[in-house]
């Protein structure tokens, strides 16, 4: 039997990808240099572990939804299901290194997504679960399990997530709605001829009494070093 080691030694957020993407860069080694892996069909779950940082009083606050109130958090600041993705990684012999890619949602509704959105800075700690099969040997191949206890830890800035989000959704956000209710604010928007969605929720906000949003930042804005600024309708490179 093989032994493979695993190890996270960063992520990035995918500029080229055509939809939120975080790449795991993961090394994998054999506890033998010269052991012969042809391929391995890794799968990998991802969690965030919230326990492992700490929390300014606005990210608290924000955070009250998933976690209740602070004081009851030594109890319910359990782990959180971020992702579950599976990857062929190609033949090599005793270590190599991958691009593991993480397809995200931004959906506020899915609480991996809420907790992203609540954090305004430092890091993520998460923790890479491994299984799969890999398939090693010199002069043919012998098939086995990765075992179970394969694991690694990582802690991605908050700036890796909000710049994937910038660079995909610039300035915007995503509310998932009903369709009844989108076809009642669709009509609501048709009747009162307002040319967005924005000014919309605006004029109910305002009809409601309360304060309409700050506008949005500029497009010319570089909120992120090395960030290229788009028109919000073009699409993204391939």
């Amino acid at each position: 039997m093989t032994e493979l080691s695993f190890d996270c030694t960063g992520v990035r957020a995918d500029r080229r990808a055509a939809a939120p993407t975080l790449l795991f860069r993961l090394r994998l080694s054999t506890a033998d240099p010269a052991d012969r892996v042809h391929a391995v069909a890794l799968r990998c779950q991802i969690r965030i572990e919230p326990a492992r940082r700490d929390y300014r009083p606005d990210e608290a606050e924000a955070l009250t939804d998933l976690f209740g109130d602070r004081s009851r958090w030594s109890s319910t600041l359990h782990p959180l299901q971020f992702a579950q993705v599976s990857h062929v990684v190609p033949g090599f012999t005793g270590t190599t290194e991958i691009e593991l890619p993480v397809p995200c949602s931004y959906d506020l509704d899915i609480a991996a997504g809420r907790y992203f959105h609540a954090l305004a800075d430092g890091e993520v700690p998460l923790l890479l679960l491994f299984s799969g099969t890999v398939f090693a040997g010199a002069g043919g191949f012998r098939v086995h399990p990765v075992p179970w206890h394969k694991e690694a830890q990582v802690r991605m800035p908050v700036t890796v997530w909000q710049e994937m989000i910038e660079t995909h959704f610039p300035g915007c956000g995503w509310l998932r709605l009903p369709r009844t209710t989108l076809d009642a604010l669709l009509a609501y928007r048709s009747r009162h001829a307002l040319p967005s969605w924005q000014q919309a929720v605006e004029a109910l906000l305002a009809a409601a009494g309360d304060d309409p949003p700050p506008p949005p930042p500029a497009r010319h804005a570089r909120p992120f070093p090395g960030t290229a600024a788009r028109p919000l309708a073009e699409r993204t490179a391939p």
